[in-house]
């Protein structure tokens, strides 16, 4: 069997910790702040989450971009090199065109090295809920799967992988064209809190609206319980926007509710939290359907 390596870029939002732990090599997308761009690496060695977070309360302004098909080639190529194929896990490309570099430079790449495979999986996850497919991967090429039988599970299931997240200033969705600024305005002024997912076309979808944080926290399980398959078997991810006593009471919540054993906790990293804004919780599992 030939030798590979699972490949993906930083909106995954898994710590470098889980990343070498699994053996994950990671492109880092990048985001701009107070006129300078940095690099989100897993390890935040250009900017912590929290401080992050923090120029986001003081009124700052982020944005972020897509890797290019020459980030891909640069870091696709030496492990070609050196031997090895990829399989490369991306950013939902209904809301980057990460996905599409990797494909681009995946199909040249192929060309170049004929002997080698290269395959991209458009994951149409997002932070945690990319970062847990890559998790369930990485548990399936630590078995001595193949790149294909490994691929072909990624294909088969990422429609099973569920995102329900609630935002608490509804002020980001506004920015992003995701809410109106009537909606904004009202929402906050009544406290009304959107429940969204990630639906089957990766794009970021209002579901439904919870009155007060707590309602919009307990609304997250609720969807949870509804479609989670065997919950008290799997591992959950739960990513927040520097909000972790509201994470870990969704994680109390699924645990006492539905028997799950094992919660993960982290940041969502500067890519997704541009858009979605700090005190963000979002849940993630497999379930029977988005």
């Amino acid at each position: 069997m030939s030798d590979y390596v699972l490949l993906t870029d930083s909106s995954a939002d898994l710590t470098d910790k889980l990343m070498r732990e699994m053996g994950v090599e990671v492109l880092p997308l990048s985001f701009t702040i107070k006129g300078k761009t940095l690099f989100n690496y897993p390890d935040n060695r250009e900017m912590s989450a929290k401080a992050f977070y923090r120029l986001l309360r003081e009124g700052e302004m982020a944005t972020t971009s897509a890797v290019n098909i020459s980030d891909f080639t640069e870091k696709m190529e030496p492990l070609l090199q050196a031997g090895k194929d990829v399989l490369v896990l991306a950013f939902s490309s209904a809301l980057s065109a990460t996905c599409h570099s990797a494909q681009i430079a995946a199909q040249e790449l192929g060309e170049k090295y004929p002997e080698r495979k290269v395959y991209v999986v458009d994951t149409l996850c997002a932070s945690l809920g990319q970062g847990l497919l890559l998790w369930h991967a990485a548990q399936h090429k630590a078995r001595g799967e193949s790149i294909e039988a490994v691929r072909d599970w990624v294909e088969a299931n990422k429609l099973h992988l569920c995102h329900w997240f609630t935002v608490d200033d509804l002020h980001f969705l506004k920015r992003g064209g995701r809410v109106s600024a009537a909606t904004a305005v009202l929402g906050t002024m009544l406290s009304i809190k959107p429940v969204m997912h990630v639906d089957d076309e990766g794009r970021l979808v209002k579901v439904g609206t919870a009155r007060g944080r707590s309602a919009s926290l307990k609304a997250l399980v609720d969807h949870m319980a509804e479609t989670a398959l065997d919950p008290a078997e799997q591992i959950v991810f739960i990513s927040h926007g520097d909000c972790e006593a509201d994470a870990q009471k969704v994680a109390d919540d699924v645990k006492i509710r539905l028997g799950v054993k094992t919660v993960l906790l982290g940041n969502v990293g500067p890519v997704i939290g541009a858009h979605s804004g700090p005190g963000t919780v979002a849940l993630f599992f497999l379930g029977s359907r988005r």
